[in-house]
């Protein structure tokens, strides 16, 4: 018989997901990632529902980890180095709220997690400005469609993908070389 680990979620919303699930799942104790949308007023949405910025959803990844191997606060860190979390609404050329940062937490000490680290990031001035990722209860997580899951993974030389999903890759690579998976 197999046993799993206990694992726990993380829910994070950085700009396009197609940019924070091929980061997140090179790091070791991740365990899968799926992009979808979280925060909106619509059951069931739709990628071109979402991209109206009219439905209340953020396009996120849902993230399954092994605490064991990667503890919340890591992860947490790694999501912060792949993204701006100064600016409102964007991610560079990605305008809109389905773009915003926001940490979407599943449990009370996910939260605390979230907002001392936050508190840490800011006090240290590492970027020019303020944080202004929001710190939330998770909601309801809706997948996205198939086509959006692995993008990267399945269209590496596609033009945004060079452009804005790479570097994103690379830089976690680098900043994060210990903590990358075997192989």
């Amino acid at each position: 018989m197999t046993t799993y680990p206990a694992t726990e979620l993380a829910t994070l919303g950085g700009g396009c997901f197609w940019c924070v699930e091929a980061a997140l799942k090179l790091l070791d104790g991740v365990i899968a990632v799926i992009s979808g949308y979280c925060g909106g007023a619509v059951e069931q949405p739709s990628y071109q529902q979402i991209c109206t910025g009219n439905t209340g959803h953020a396009e996120v990844v849902s993230v399954e980890f092994d605490p064991a191997i990667i503890d919340y606060r890591t992860l947490l860190t790694a999501f912060f180095t792949i993204h701006d979390p100064t600016t409102l609404n964007r991610q560079g050329h990605d305008v809109g709220t389905q773009y915003r940062s926001v940490v979407f937490t599943h449990s009370p000490q996910q939260t605390d997690t979230a907002q001392a680290l936050i508190k840490e990031l800011d006090a240290a001035r590492i970027w020019p400005a303020s944080i202004v990722s929001a710190v939330l209860p998770a909601p309801t997580f809706w997948p996205a469609e198939e086509y959006h899951q692995n993008y990267f993974a399945r269209n590496a030389t596609q033009g945004y993908c060079q452009a804005f999903v790479a570097p994103k890759v690379a830089k976690l690579r680098q900043r994060f070389a210990a903590r990358l998976k075997p192989g």
